[in-house]
């Protein structure tokens, strides 16, 4: 008996080793595995296909037709004996084809010969490539249509299959090394004629509202459609499977929150708040007013919030946190907030106390009277450093603490913690936000923020159990910024026009960044170029002059076109020490020029700076770009952005710049990035503890579908919480459940 549950084994067999190699490069274990390898696209059968225009080493996958077969002898120049070879002309609805197949002796030439005769048609699969300024396909290999030769040359060898039955539509599968498309087409096809019972996921009401096809039906016109009508409906149907079954995991991890008991926190008589918004010296956004508002509602619930705080660089986001963090306070709690890296907590807690003032020195002499005591913990600071600040956090006296990874340590504890605000989430996994929610008696509430903007439908897939608020509008002051692309594969006598830019703003009084891929010029380049944006000191697999490192430009800049400015490094590998010296000397003024890596890429607010210059600007992705941009322009002076590059243009990494360069919309660009990255890059467990990757789903190009699938979801959860009138769609709710747990468990 086959079932989806069958290893694949029991109907793959073993010929060549394919087996091993689809288990192994293609992650298929089970016969369910192998049935949910989807086509990436389908070849029309009955036409040849249309090729317009053609590049040389592109992979070309055509339906053709067999113009001309020619067996031809030639010299062997190795043996000095004849050799023979099939010269072929393939015919496409464009440009001819020439093919050529070599074969040892007149036999093997001749069998190829009738093999391919005129006339017979086929899918041919090779590389482009031009000879005597003809195309042809190096290293064909074919899927020939229609009756031929047995599949055996005589000599015991299997050339390409031939299929005598093909739909309309064939289906070109993702492949990975030795194992080809047709072959999992043949093994796909094999399979679905010995499976027992395709199992129905979805109930029938669900099936009938929108217009879904049954489970069987879909595996059918999924891999041998008719025609595209088929495949649409099928692809319907798992999109909409796989969308309603993450719907479920969010709706049922909110519902889980909303049942948790957690302690109300109304804000007492609000002394503390109260006094610091009657301080402020600006007016607050309405957009800040009415997320305050949502969040001190929240606040106040018998139930833990759970919400994500998103908004435009430089929008107020901290603000808004601050002021939760002081309601919290005011109801006799404690708040901490958790900062991806130590440049960044040590900014907050400098901004953060100079905000208060007076009311940031609790316990002190000069303290205001409804003041509270401010901690920065971080991982570089020396068990005598923690000890003072440690005892206050676990006595409650420190009402608001800020730190990185070291809040999350084990002899870390907390008096009372009532709110956890995690900045910049993307940079934590779901664990190292349970790890310090954990630290609270009962659950805390919990504000996540970022500063890189969501797609709705982003924020419904990945973040879908949380409420998002959006801050839309930039406070007053927010000056415009001009990003240009700096071309040297086009421009290379640009480059000194740039630093003498840098220079004129300095000249003006002003401050600058220089951003770099890369800490020293010793690293190594490893990986592959990742769209998503470069790690510190991270570069990638490439030709080409190497990537700027900061060790070495500070010291280029100081002895050439910057002489005589003052020009600083800040990178990760410092000191902790020397790091937060460099950062307050460059706020200070006392730095002109701060060349750094990504390290001020969040949370780094120097009014004074008006100009960044990023080196190697292909380097980083869309947001993070976006992101580095938002240091400059803060302080009601212009900012000027130069995105300096050597990526060719058309590519797809000039294409990225040009796109930020179009637009300070984070929005929109948010948009942009998702369309040129791998989807499980945004989708990732470390994001949302999800699988790495969504399979027939995408975000952008499935909204309806996603929006569809999360009131189907409420739906379901309102009248059968546990879903026992769906087991077989329960059971897979379940797994997705327990996979999150899994990855939890792996990683504490």
């Amino acid at each position: 008996m086959i079932t989806l549950e069958t290893p694949v084994a029991a109907v793959l067999g073993d010929r060549k080793g394919k087996r091993e190699k689809i288990e192994a490069g293609l992650g298929i274990h089970t016969v369910g595995d192998l049935l949910r390898h989807f086509p990436r696209r389908y070849v029309e059968t009955k036409e040849l296909t249309r090729v317009d225009e053609l590049e040389q080493g592109q992979v070309l996958t055509v339906v053709g037709q067999v113009a001309s077969s020619k067996v031809r002898t030639y010299q062997d120049r190795r043996t000095r004996r004849t050799a023979y070879r099939l010269d072929v002309v393939v015919a496409t609805d464009g440009p001819r084809l020439r093919m050529t197949f070599f074969a040892k002796n007149a036999r093997v030439a001749g069998w190829n010969e009738r093999r391919l005769p005129a006339g017979r048609r086929g899918l041919f699969v090779g590389q482009v490539s031009t000879f005597q300024g003809e195309w042809q396909l190096t290293n064909p290999q074919m899927v020939l249509f229609g009756e031929g030769p047995g599949a055996d040359d005589g000599e015991g060898r299997d050339p390409e299959a031939e299929l005598d039955a093909l739909g309309a539509l064939y289906p070109i599968y993702p492949q990975t090394k030795g194992v080809e498309s047709w072959d999992l087409q043949r093994a796909i096809t094999f399979t679905r004629s010995v499976l027992d019972e395709m199992p129905e996921l979805l109930p029938a009401p669900v099936r009938e509202e929108h217009g879904l096809v049954p489970a069987r039906l879909a595996l059918d016109w999924i891999h041998a459609p008719d025609d595209w009508q088929q495949v649409g409906a099928a692809q319907k149907r798992y999109r909409f499977e796989e969308a309603l079954v993450t719907q479920l995991v969010l709706g049922r991890r909110r519902r889980s929150l909303q049942e948790r008991g957690a302690r109300p926190r109304t804000g007492g008589a609000g002394g503390l708040l109260a006094a610091f918004d009657a301080r402020l010296p600006f007016e607050l956004t309405a957009g800040q007013r009415a997320v305050g508002t949502e969040i001190e509602q929240d606040l106040a619930q018998s139930h833990p919030m759970n919400r994500l705080l998103q908004g435009e660089v430089g929008s107020g986001k901290t603000l808004v946190a601050l002021r939760a963090m002081l309601h919290v306070v005011d109801s006799g709690g404690q708040a901490a907030l958790l900062a991806p890296t130590e440049v960044l907590a040590q900014q907050h807690h400098r901004s953060i106390t100079a905000m208060l003032g007076d009311l940031a020195a609790g316990g002190m002499l000069g303290g205001a009277p409804e003041a509270t005591a401010v901690e920065l913990l971080t991982g570089s600071m020396t068990k005598g450093q923690r000890t003072e600040p440690l005892l206050r956090i676990a006595s409650g006296e420190a009402g608001i603490v800020i730190g990185t990874h070291a809040l999350l340590e084990e002899h870390v504890s907390f008096f009372d913690l009532g709110l956890v605000v995690v900045d910049e989430q993307h940079r934590f996994g779901v664990e190292q936000r349970a790890a310090l929610t954990d630290k609270a008696a009962t659950p805390p509430h919990v504000l996540v923020m970022t500063a890189t903007p969501i797609p709705r439908t982003v924020a419904m897939t990945v973040f879908g159990d949380l409420e998002t608020s959006t801050l839309s509008e930039l406070p007053a002051g927010r000056a415009p910024i001009q990003t240009n692309v700096v071309p040297l594969a086009d421009r290379p006598g640009w480059m000194p026009r740039v630093w003498q830019r840098v220079r004129e703003e300095v000249e003006k009084g002003h401050q600058a960044y220089v951003v770099c891929p890369r800490i020293a010029g010793d690293e190594p380049e490893q990986g592959a170029g990742d769209p998503g944006g470069a790690d510190e000191g991270a570069s990638a697999g490439r030709t080409g002059p190497p990537l700027a490192a900061v060790e070495e430009v500070v010291a280029d800049l100081a002895d050439g076109p910057l002489t005589g400015l003052r020009v600083a490094p800040l990178h990760g590998r410092m000191p902790a020490e020397e790091k937060e010296r460099t950062m307050r000397a460059f706020a200070a003024g006392e730095v002109d020029v701060l060349v750094s890596t990504t390290v001020i890429e969040v949370g780094v607010d120097v009014a004074n700076a008006t100009t960044m210059v990023l080196l190697d600007a292909e380097r980083f992705g869309v947001s993070q770009l976006h992101q580095l941009r938002g240091r400059v322009g803060r302080g009601g002076l212009p900012g000027l952005c130069l995105l300096v590059s050597r990526a060719e243009a058309g590519s797809p990494a000039r294409d990225r710049l040009d796109a930020v360069a179009a637009t300070t919309d984070g929005f929109e660009l948010s948009r942009v990035d998702l369309e040129q990255r791998r989807e499980g890059d945004v989708l990732g467990k470390s994001q949302s503890g999800f699988r790495s990757s969504l399979q027939s789903l995408r975000v952008l190009r499935d909204e309806a579908t996603i929006v569809a699938a999360r009131k189907a979801a409420e739906d379901l959860l309102d009248r059968d919480p546990e879903l026992a009138t769906a087991p077989l769609l329960a059971q897979e709710v379940v797994a997705m459940e327990q996979s999150v747990l899994a990855e939890y468990v792996d990683k504490s």
